[in-house]
């Protein structure tokens, strides 16, 4: 098996850029698949909002700060 830096030792390419040239995935990888159907209609919708938040931001995981700032632009509050 060779790599592309095998071949070309001088070229580094960076696996964390989604634009990074090669056989690498553009997506960005997920921890979790994206199936929703075991969720109430509510908890879809706020698993919906968390992976916008988290794909705008660039994030993997978000703090409780984030999360209640998620939860309350969906118009939740106490």
């Amino acid at each position: 098996m060779t790599s592309t830096a095998s071949v070309h030792p001088d070229v580094f390419i960076d696996r964390r850029d989604p634009t990074a040239p090669g056989d690498l995935p553009v997506k960005e990888r997920r921890q979790f698949a994206n199936n929703y159907d075991d969720l109430s209609p509510d908890a879809a919708e706020l698993a919906h909002a968390v992976d916008g938040y988290k794909l705008r931001h660039r994030r993997r995981f978000i703090t409780f700060e984030e999360m209640l700032s998620v939860i309350k632009s969906l118009g939740y509050h106490r």
